[in-house]
Formats: C-alpha cells, structure tokens, sequence
C-alpha cells in the first residue's frame, strides 16, 4: 500500500521547487503503459502549463486539490477564456472533471499547492493539434506575461 501524508507532500513539493520546471509529480500507477493514470501533482506559482487538450475520447482529466490553491482554466478552439474555476483545500470546490478535447490549463495560486490528478493511461506525449497554437510555448518571452493573465482570472 503507498500511503500519502503530510511529509511526502513536503517531501513532493521540496523536489517542485528544486525542479526547473517548478513541478513534480509522484505516480501512483506502476508505469507510464498503465490504463489508468493515478498521480499527486505539485506545482509552485511561477509554473506554467501551456494549454492543451487531450484529443483520445478516454481521457477526461479530474483534479481534486490536496493543498494550496489551483486555478483550473478551460478555453473554447479560439482561446476565449470559457470557465475558470479556483480549487481551494480550505474552499468549497475541491475537484474538477475536464472532458476529454477540451483545451485547459492550471496555475498555482499558492506556494506549496498540490492536487490529485487522474486520466487514462498509457502516457503519450502531446500531439501537435493537441497543444494551443494561440498560447506561448514554455519558457518564451511571452511566458510570464501569459501566465499572470491566466492568474489575473482568480
């Protein structure tokens, strides 16, 4: 049984801001060819996750918030802003269910924010119609400046 406490949320969040990337997950299922993606996802604010979709019909996302704050931000084709939707631990919205072709992304509001994360497995890189055109690609000149509009929404 892997068991999930306070101190490898520590430990979790530790290794996120140690990260380039300002994330860390820990895997739940065994390996990436698993059918059923179980993991914890923790994501410091100066993280950026460009928007995206998951085209493969099974692949509805959830997110259900372990600590912290997430901003949870679904797009139309065009990137209009359709929903955004704050997960608060200490709130009253917890989770969120994204359907699968939806293009979507999520922003820590708060140091030390973790969340649940579950979709269908196996892992595949994304594909190219599955990225936003209209979002800037990581680490660009445009980054920063996207990522804090999409905080500005909360």
């Amino acid at each position: 049984m892997k068991i999930i406490n306070r101190q490898l949320l520590d430990e979790l969040t530790s290794a996120a801001q140690g990260s380039p990337r300002l994330r860390r997950n820990w895997n739940i299922h065994p390996d990436d060819t698993f059918p059923a993606h179980r993991l914890l996802n923790a994501m410091e604010p100066a993280s950026y996750i460009r928007p995206h979709r998951h085209l493969d019909h099974r692949k509805d996302e959830t997110f259900m918030i372990v600590r912290g704050r997430l901003g949870v931000i679904v797009f139309a084709d065009d990137g209009t802003v359709r929903e955004a939707v704050l997960l608060d631990a200490a709130g009253d919205i917890l989770g969120v269910d994204i359907p699968s072709g939806s293009f979507h992304s999520a922003v820590s509001l708060a140091e030390g924010t973790v969340f649940f994360e579950a979709k269908a497995g196996p892992y595949l890189p994304l594909a190219e119609g599955e990225k936003a055109s209209w979002a800037p690609e990581d680490a660009t000149s445009e980054t920063a400046a996207y990522l804090d509009a999409l905080k500005g929404l909360f």
